[in-house]
This record gives C-alpha cells, sequence and structure tokens, in this order.
C-alpha cells in the first residue's frame, strides 16, 4: 500500500470517528460561522460532514481519478457550502452541502477526465454524468423486449431523455467510447516499433534558418548602430521617429516641433538616409544590402 493509501485510509478513520451533530447544535455552529466568523465552529461543522464528502467522492472512482483528488475537490465543496448556507432558511446543512459536493467532484472529473476538454455547459455536464446509464437502461429495455435498436434511434432516445441535441450525443458518445491515446504508443502496423509522435510535422523553421536569421539580424543591428553614428542629433531623431518606431510620425508634426517646414523635415530625412547608404556602403563594401531605408 502507497504512501497515498496510508494516508486516505487515516483520513477517512478520522472523519468516519466525528461527531454526528443534532439539528440544534449545527445551526447555532452555522449561525457563529455566518455571523461571528468562528473558526472553531466552521471547522466543527466541516468535520462532522466529512464522512459525507468522502461518501460521494467514492461515486466517482468509476471515472479513474485516484480517490485522494476527488475527496480534496468534495471537501472544497463542502467548504463552499458552509460559506454560503443560511441557517436561517430551515433546511440541514448536509441537504444544502450535497449539492455543492457534487458540483464540485464533477467539474473536477470534468476537467481531468480527458486531456481534451469535454464540456463546460450544463447540457454537456449531464451528457457526460449520465450517457452511460441512459443508454445501458434503454438498450436494456430493447433487449427484453426482444428487439434491437440501431445507433442512430439509440442517439435519438438518449438525447430525448436527457435533455440535448442528437449532436451533442454523437459527439460525446465517440469521446467516451475513445478516450485519449498516447502519442507515444506504438504504430501497430509499423515493423519498425516508431511511435505515432514521429509521425507528426515539425511545423518549425529547422534550426539552422533561425541561426542564421539570428545571426543576420544581430549583424543588422550593428550595422545600423555604426550608421546611426553618423548622423547628427537632429538627424537621428527624425530617422528614428520617421522609420523605427511602430508608429511613424508626420512630417508636419515633426515640423512644427523642430521649427521647420514638411518639405525641409523631408529634405533632412532623404540627407540623412543617404548619408547612412554611404556609410554602410564605405564600412561592409558590396555586401551590404538595402536595408530598411526606403
Amino acid at each position: 500500500m502507497g504512501q497515498a493509501d496510508t494516508s486516505m485510509r487515516v483520513f477517512r478513520n478520522l472523519a468516519m470517528k466525528a461527531e454526528l451533530l443534532e439539528a440544534e447544535v449545527e445551526h447555532e455552529l452555522a449561525l457563529k460561522w455566518r455571523d461571528e466568523r468562528c473558526e472553531k465552529s466552521l471547522h466543527r461543522l466541516i468535520t462532522a460532514y466529512m464522512r459525507l464528502a468522502i461518501s460521494m467522492a467514492g461515486k466517482f472512482r468509476k471515472y479513474g481519478l485516484p480517490m485522494s483528488d476527488l475527496t480534496q475537490e468534495a471537501t472544497v465543496g463542502l467548504m463552499k457550502a458552509a460559506e454560503k448556507f443560511d441557517p436561517d432558511r430551515g433546511v440541514r446543512f448536509s441537504t444544502y452541502a450535497v449539492w455543492w459536493i457534487k458540483a464540485s467532484i464533477q467539474d473536477h472529473v470534468m476537467r481531468n477526465w480527458s486531456l481534451v476538454r469535454i464540456g463546460s455547459t450544463s447540457a454537456q455536464k449531464s451528457l457526460f454524468f449520465n450517457l452511460r446509464r441512459v443508454r445501458a437502461k434503454i438498450e436494456n429495455d430493447t433487449r427484453s423486449l426482444g428487439a434491437e435498436i440501431d445507433t442512430v434511434a439509440l442517439h435519438a432516445q438518449i438525447s430525448a431523455e436527457i435533455g440535448v441535441s442528437q449532436r451533442d450525443v454523437r459527439i460525446m458518445d465517440a469521446r467516451m467510447a475513445g478516450g485519449d491515446a498516447s502519442l507515444n504508443t506504438t504504430q501497430a502496423a509499423d515493423e519498425d516499433g516508431r511511435e505515432w509522435i514521429e509521425t507528426l510535422v515539425d511545423t518549425a523553421n529547422p534550426t539552422e534558418e533561425v541561426v542564421a536569421e539570428t545571426c543576420d539580424q544581430q549583424t543588422q543591428r550593428v550595422w545600423l548602430a555604426k550608421a546611426m553614428n553618423s548622423l547628427n542629433a537632429r538627424e537621428r531623431m527624425i530617422v528614428v521617429e520617421r522609420k523605427l518606431v511602430d508608429e511613424p510620425r508626420t512630417l508636419e508634426s515633426l515640423g512644427n516641433e523642430l521649427g521647420l517646414s514638411k518639405e525641409r523635415v523631408r529634405q533632412l530625412e532623404s540627407a540623412a538616409l543617404t548619408k547612412m547608404r554611404k556609410h554602410l556602403q564605405t564600412e561592409v563594401g558590396g555586401s551590404v544590402r538595402e536595408m530598411i531605408f526606403a
């Protein structure tokens, strides 16, 4: 027996030994928690109904999830119930808590039963947790009459019974029948024992292309920095604002800031770009390409 199983058994034994609350005591504890935020009262209330949470968690073991995880989610639901419970309604806490515990466990199962999200709406949740039961009932009733039912008719009856569309029934039935398949599973028809993951096409750029592109970008940044150093402060400002920002400024905007006409700013920009091209051609010779300067 593993450590998790041992811990779960100890936890379950402690829960089974917890006190059984009378209605009056339960009401008093709920009032103290709601009105005074008395944590001792909350702890006593939660502990008393932990056996209920564990019992409900056990009903969901058929979905293949660890009992410890199910119990933890059931406890979360129990605590949510304690937070929202109104003792003045005249309802026993256990009756109120059942819904919250069940909802918390069901959400956990839906999130973890498959790597692919099964569904999130109340209709899809109802379909997931009732499909197998309703299907078995319909098939048994049909066989008891000495008849057979095809898949289309079966899905139609399930749809009417649960109150969802036949399309949702078909999709959910296929998902629950297939389950998840590991990409590390060996292909049955492959003699070399290759896994399915080896058949996936890598859409990313080859490593050598990524490295070459990165090197080119770094080289161009160095060239650009050297070319910018060949300009005076006003020219650098114009080139940056017109060519090297996400939202280039207009000639008129720069002209207003510099006290120049739009045409003069355009002339300075053109002269600066020409100066930069000449500098680059001098520095790197024929290997330089036309860069970002249009």
